[in-house]
């Protein structure tokens, strides 16, 4: 059994940079970090979409402005799931208070 490695986000991103940046291959980016050339496609794709504006849907954003963003909508998913608690509650409140 394979152990997968895992990498921080700035790793990635100082990755996908050589690629973008500093006009290195895909593969003389793989030799220079020791990763493996599918995982450093991946990070410049998606640093690529996140420098167009799109958001990662399901990886962590590289750019400070994506990791806002995605900062951002998880506080909002709280927010609406406990706007949604809050809704049942009053809910089950007034409907006791009615049957007194």
């Amino acid at each position: 059994m394979t152990n997968r490695r895992s990498f921080s986000t700035e790793f990635k991103h100082e990755t996908a940079c050589l690629v973008l940046d500093q006009d290195y291959s895909i593969r003389e980016a793989c030799d220079a970090v020791g990763v493996g050339e599918t995982a450093v496609r991946r990070w410049v794709d998606q640093l690529t979409d996140e420098r167009r504006g799109k958001t990662p849907a399901k990886s962590r954003a590289m750019t400070p402005d994506q990791q806002r963003i995605q900062e951002l909508e998880a506080r909002i998913r709280k927010i609406e799931r406990e706007k949604e608690i809050l809704k049942k509650a009053t809910a089950l409140l007034m409907s006791d208070s009615f049957n007194r």
